[in-house]
């Protein structure tokens, strides 16, 4: 059944601006998802979720799907004011992201993406994209690095955040003492294009973590300090798009584990 709201006080919708105005997602993980793919990605990837919101005038196919899940309609001029898009599609999803472990990231052949600072969110949101299509087992977001339930992060992971396994908050502490104790052993590797060892001379056929340093200053000195530099050659430009910089390293990993 589909309920009809038409004050802007409801609880639903005051919990929905603050999640769209960058609100923290709590220990409840509330995320909001923008447009009717992300509702999509949401359904097909199995997360809980919370609630519907639809303007007036949306009409969505998957509309058949969402017996299980409140689903609200609301004026268009209430949903405008809602979304955070410049053009909304008429669909916002609440969303309950899962709840990870370190163990879950830590498995087989690791491969895990560290975002460390990285603060533009369509940049984290393509990392945590190109993640998945490469075959990494995870992602780890340090303290001061963007949220991955940042709605722009989400819209930029296209459904990736919701089945890529996330830490988010973590300290380079944690991060050292999860490389150590490892059992098959697991490299730090820090983007640097000062570094010696070039992309192709790395073994990232084994267990490894890439940290991807933040837009302005690259990968924190006290972390970097731990890690093996890595390079990926480049002809006149020295440092590339954090995103594309993860890419092309995720992409060597994924070439090297398929020899």
């Amino acid at each position: 059944m589909v309920e009809t709201l038409i004050s802007e006080k409801n609880p639903l919708l005051k919990e929905v601006r603050r999640l769209a105005a960058g609100g923290d997602p709590g220990e409840e993980r509330l995320a909001l998802a923008e447009g009717p793919r992300l509702l999509d990605e949401a359904l097909r990837s199995g997360i809980a979720i919370g609630a519907v919101i639809l303007a007036e005038s949306a009409k969505i196919a998957e509309e058949n799907r969402l017996s299980a899940a409140r689903v609200v309609r609301v004026p268009d001029a209430i949903f405008n004011k809602l979304a955070s898009t410049e053009s909304p599609q008429g669909v916002l999803t609440l969303v309950r992201l899962k709840a990870w472990t370190p163990q879950d990231l830590v498995r087989e052949t690791a491969l895990i993406v560290v975002l460390d600072g990285v603060q533009d969110p369509g940049n984290a949101g393509t990392i945590l994209r190109t993640a998945e299509a490469f075959g990494a087992t995870g992602a780890i977001f340090l303290k001061g690095a963007v949220s991955p339930s940042n709605p722009k992060c989400l819209r930029a992971s296209a459904g990736s955040a919701f089945r890529l396994p996330l830490l988010t908050g973590f300290a380079i502490e944690s991060l050292l003492a999860m490389a150590a104790s490892s059992k098959a052993g697991l490299t730090l590797y820090a983007s640097d294009p000062r570094a010696g060892l070039s992309l192709s001379d790395a073994p990232l056929a084994a267990p490894c973590a890439i940290i991807i340093g933040s837009e302005g200053s690259g990968v924190q000195p006290k972390l970097a300090a731990r890690a093996r530099g890595l390079k990926i050659p480049t002809n006149t430009v020295e440092s590339l798009n954090a995103a594309i910089a993860a890419g092309i390293l995720l992409y060597e990993a994924r070439r090297q584990r398929s020899i």
